[in-house]
């Protein structure tokens, strides 16, 4: 069980600011996080392959099709530098 003195030891390591009226508040969620830690390493998970993600789905994807008109030449004609089909910007650095 963490006591108010380690958690504003491990705020402090930390940097974090906790206002004084909240450290128990604290205590009390770290020691059920840690409390829930030490059940979960207590299971066998043996043969139990690990998971990059909770949910087993895959991404759904698109059709690989064009789906704009090819606006070049507008988008050219209304920039204000352009030389051989590349927009040209001021120098920024030396």
């Amino acid at each position: 069980m963490l006591s108010a003195t380690e958690v504003k030891k491990i705020a402090y390591l930390a940097r974090l600011g906790i206002e004084e009226q909240n450290v128990a508040a604290y205590a009390t969620d770290l020691n059920g996080i840690l409390t829930l830690m030490t059940q979960m390493s207590e299971l066998n998970t043996e043969g139990v392959k690990p998971m990059a993600h909770p949910m087993d789905q895959v991404q759904r994807l698109r059709a690989d099709i064009v789906t704009e008109t090819n606006q070049r030449d507008y988008f050219q004609s209304v920039a204000p530098q352009t030389e051989s089909g590349l927009y040209l910007v001021p120098k920024v650095i030396e």
